[in-house]
């Protein structure tokens, strides 16, 4: 059977550069290109150039090997011949394979935003394409609210369609703008599209305001639509968009859509996409979501000590694919709800086999439950697992040994006579039986406890060169003054990245234990000698 084959058209560093909190610059956006040229999609939306002096550097030269690079604008103005507007020459000069241009497919927004009659907006949408195919560029329309014109007067929006189509457009592509739209809606407009514009020339771009995004591109696919938009990560303005790495293993791996059609992204860029998505998010310095399908930490992570023994069984009890096929991996996790079978599982994840009778198993397991009872979570805080049991089993050595810390925070006006805030931390820890005393400044005294802690730890101290912290949680876990406090702290060498916990009603004494832990996994990890 001939499989069909479905384009992917990434919109990322063009419509995911309006999400909040996001700001790509030149070299955000050339590292980026790279990375999605490499993963196999088909074409890369670069931006608006000529709206911003980085979207037109960008464009200064092609920046895909692969992909069809693509500028993004809009039709011609109205009142101006397509050769004397500014902005669509800005586009077509752009050094872009093809370009995509935002056309109106609302008779409302036609009337009331572009203050035009309807027919001129149609003359506008062939006038814009035919300029773009007579430049030697593939022509792309992105049909506006297209599904909200459809409602609203059906033979307009399949007018605009059309239009496009019959001036030479590539793709005609059909944007459900604000997100309000049905799977099942999404079908039936697409089948009666369909009969304007072939299959072969529709696209859909779904946005995520409903959590709809990803099932009805699906559902336009199933309709006849063979192009799919979508983001990296889901980034996109209000809720996202159509999110390409849910949509990408769901296209490659589930047979209802495997066994139809075929995408541009192979086996081996598919096993690289959870750290791919993780690398994006890096870049951006957004935390990963966790919980994210096929590619978050979390996506095949059971705690329940019975699913962790069915798992172990026969993974397709609840793993819908197997994790390495995206590049990520199961973990059954170590809680107060989990079972032996979840401890083996952890034990030998972290390379330490352990006979299942061994009577030190039962005595770990009696210990995390006791530890999380007490605030403590091994879930989320794989490092500090891996020390706790390899000290339970004496296969860790105690690479350093904490006498005492002192913090000091102090409130004073500086040289410049203004009001300042710093913290001052004093470690003293025993390395090889000598005592190191270090001191150091930061912003603030979890800050402070961190640089002196790593400032000096004698012959230890060129492997924790690299080592930073990355990211610092706090939870507090009962109310009041008194309350005991959970902090996270993620760390990283540049290539790794790790969790620690520490519990206390003293915050600062919590951090510290989660900051010692993430010094001791990095000896670990790097294979330090013991003292």
């Amino acid at each position: 059977m001939t499989r069909e084959r479905v384009y992917l058209y990434d919109t990322t560093l063009r419509d995911g550069a309006q999400t909040a909190g996001v700001d790509f610059t030149l070299q955000d956006k050339i590292v980026v290109a790279e990375m999605l040229d490499r993963l196999g999609v088909d074409y890369v939306e670069g931006g608006y150039p000529g709206a911003n002096p980085t979207d037109t550097e960008f464009f200064s030269e092609h920046r895909t090997k692969r992909a069809v690079f693509t500028a993004f604008g809009m039709t011609k103005r109205a009142g101006r011949s397509a050769a004397n507007d500014p902005g669509l020459q800005g586009v077509l000069q752009a050094k872009a394979a093809a370009c995509c241009f935002v056309a109106k497919a609302w008779d409302f927004h036609v009337s009331n935003a572009l203050g035009i009659s309807l027919d001129e907006n149609l003359v506008q949408i062939r006038e814009t394409v035919k300029a773009a195919v007579e430049a030697g560029r593939e022509a792309l329309v992105d049909c506006e609210h297209f599904f909200d014109g459809f409602k609203a007067n059906p033979r307009y929006a399949l007018d605009c369609a059309r239009a496009a189509f019959e001036a030479g457009a590539r793709w005609v592509v059909l944007c459900d703008t604000n997100g309000g739209t049905t799977p099942d809606e999404i079908a039936a407009i697409v089948e009666k599209a369909s009969a304007v514009v072939p299959g072969g020339n529709l696209g859909v771009h779904a946005h995520d305001d409903m959590g709809l995004a990803v099932a009805n591109s699906l559902a336009a696919v199933m309709s006849g639509a063979r192009q799919i938009q979508g983001a990296l990560n889901g980034l996109g303005e209000r809720c996202g968009n159509a999110n390409l790495t849910t949509l990408i293993p769901t296209l490659k791996l589930k047979p209802e859509f495997a066994e139809q059609f075929e995408i541009g992204v192979d086996d081996e860029a598919l096993s690289g996409l959870s750290q791919l998505s993780r690398s994006f998010d890096e870049l951006l310095n957004r935390t990963s979501d966790r919980y994210a399908p096929y590619v978050g930490a979390n996506a095949f992570a059971t705690k329940a000590g019975i699913h962790a023994s069915a798992i172990l069984k026969d993974p397709r009890t609840y793993e819908h694919v197997r994790p390495e096929s995206v590049g990520n991996r199961r973990r059954l996790l170590i809680s107060d709800q989990g079972g032996k079978s979840n401890l083996l599982s952890e034990l030998a994840r972290i390379g330490l086999e352990v006979d299942k009778d061994d009577p030190r198993l039962n005595a770990l397991l009696a210990m995390v439950k006791e530890r999380e009872a007490q605030g403590y979570a091994y879930e989320g805080a794989e490092a500090s697992f891996a020390l706790l049991a390899r000290r339970a089993l004496g296969r860790v050595p105690d690479f350093f040994t904490v006498e005492s810390f002192r913090v000091m925070v102090e409130r004073r006006h500086n040289a410049h006579g203004e009001l300042v805030t710093m913290s001052e931390a004093v470690v003293k820890v025993i390395v090889d039986g000598q005592p190191l005393i270090t001191a150091a400044e930061g912003i603030g005294p979890v800050n402070a406890l961190d640089v002196a802690l790593r400032k000096d730890l004698g012959r230890y101290q060129p492997f924790i060169a690299d080592l930073r912290l990355s990211d610092y949680k706090v939870r507090i876990l009962n109310g009041g003054t008194e309350a005991v406090t959970r902090v996270l702290v993620e760390s990283t060498d540049g290539d790794e990245s790790w969790t620690t916990v520490g519990v206390s009603p003293n915050i600062i004494e919590a951090s510290f234990e989660a900051l010692v832990d993430s010094v001791a996994y990095k000896l670990l990890k790097a294979g330090a000698s013991p003292p």
